[in-house]
């Protein structure tokens, strides 16, 4: 039997179809357990005391209570990307209508008809549910650092410019310390070089004296400015965005932390950590996105897919095309880039093919995308056989022999 599943955060849309496609039922269903509770009773009325059935369902989720419930029922669950349920709801209508029966009817009618070119939710092991959970969180933290980082230099941009001449980091512990203490210019041209240098010494900085005296003489400095008014509104808004910036910096060292503490206690954290470029949290980011279900990729190629690193061809005619994937896992091709960039100060491998790359006229992110994607696949071949990475046979030349045939 095949159920569509349209979720929202209070109830579900639910629709239950047979192998012809025959309506068998169709209810809107609370969200916990009592729904939970009573989609089994509804499967169950279908069923006679000695049947049996596969039940494949079709949602546009793979987290959740909800979505683990059906696993744990012994479901097969696809996780269906609503954007592919917006092109196969334009095969029933073109009109545009839309709504939640109508969407739990598509996504039954995917799962039954199109269900061998979906992707089965991954039997991920709980440790790297853990690991998944603690680094979008700590990656989701600082994304948010860097958005109120933007906010903060703007305002002192419009009204304090000395600010970003005397810290050229603006998120480090000194600088917010002196900017939550003098958040405008005439505060800040009083500070003392006690008082800048005590925040040096706190934020563990060396040379501090030479660096107190550039900080002071930026901050006196003459710069066009605001009026008196207007100074104290953008004053309060530096205070409130370096408050939270303080905080944030917290967070994201105590979220690192669990990070590592979690990743270290995986069977594969060994593997990961060996490969080039990855350290404690790429490493923790990349298992996360990745999981560890040994069946979820069939081969390199379906792991590099997934990844998003290798290219995408569109053939029309005598038009061919190949293009990068821009439709991806965020947060992994940005784990995979900045392992490329890494890997080429750690592995000569890495550095002779990118080098080769560059020399073909492929430009740098180009190549550190074509890098990254042999990078899965070094990666997948290290899972597989469970062993770690090695330099040599990494980036062996290839033989004689197998440059002949590729000719």
């Amino acid at each position: 039997m095949f159920l569509g599943d349209d979720w929202a955060e209070e109830h579900h849309d639910v629709e239950l179809q047979n192998e012809s496609g025959t309506v068998l039922a169709r209810t809107k269903l609370p969200e916990g357990i009592a729904g939970i509770a009573k989609l089994h009773a509804m499967i169950g009325e279908q069923l006679g005391d000695e049947d049996e059935a596969e039940v494949i369902v079709g949602i546009e989720t793979e987290r959740g209570p909800w979505v683990q419930a059906l696993v744990a029922a012994g479901y097969r669950v696809y996780a269906v990307n609503p954007l592919q349920v917006a092109r196969f709801r334009e095969r029933l209508g073109v009109s545009g209508a839309k709504s939640d029966t109508k969407d739990a009817h598509v996504l039954a009618d995917m799962v039954r008809t199109f269900g061998e070119q979906l992707r089965p939710i991954a039997s991920d092991s709980p440790q790297a549910e853990a690991v998944k959970v603690l680094t979008r969180a700590h990656k989701t933290l600082i994304w948010e650092r860097t958005r109120h980082l933007l906010r903060l230099r703007q305002s002192l941009r419009e009204f304090f410019p000395a600010a970003l001449v005397a810290f050229d980091d603006l998120a480090a512990a000194d600088a917010l310390q002196l900017l939550a203490a003098a958040p405008d210019p005439a505060s800040a041209a009083g500070l003392s070089l006690e008082a800048i240098e005590a925040a040096l010494k706190q934020a563990r900085r060396h040379g501090r004296a030479a660096k107190a005296q550039a900080i002071a003489e930026a901050l006196r400095a003459d710069y066009l400015g605001q009026p008196t008014v207007v100074t104290a509104a953008y004053a309060a808004t530096v205070r409130a965005q370096v408050a939270i910036l303080t905080v944030l910096n917290e967070q994201i060292t105590t979220m690192g932390d669990q990070v590592e503490a979690n990743f270290s206690r995986h069977p594969d954290a060994e593997v990961y950590l060996s490969q080039p470029g990855l350290g404690v949290v790429l490493g923790a980011r990349v298992l996360a996105e990745f999981g560890d279900d040994s069946t979820r990729y069939a081969d390199a190629k379906a792991r590099r897919n997934y990844a998003g690193t290798s290219p995408i061809t569109r053939q029309s005619g005598k038009k061919k095309v190949v293009s990068a994937r821009h439709i991806h896992n965020d947060r992994l091709i940005d784990a995979l880039g900045l392992q490329a960039f890494a890997a080429l100060l750690r592995s000569p491998g890495a550095r002779t093919y990118y080098d080769q790359l560059r020399a073909r006229g492929i430009s740098h992110r180009a190549a550190l995308r074509q890098l990254g994607n042999r990078l899965v696949g070094i990666l997948h071949g290290c899972l597989k056989t469970g062993t770690l990475y090695n330099e040599t046979k990494a980036w062996t030349p290839p033989q004689p022999q197998d440059q002949q045939m590729a000719a």
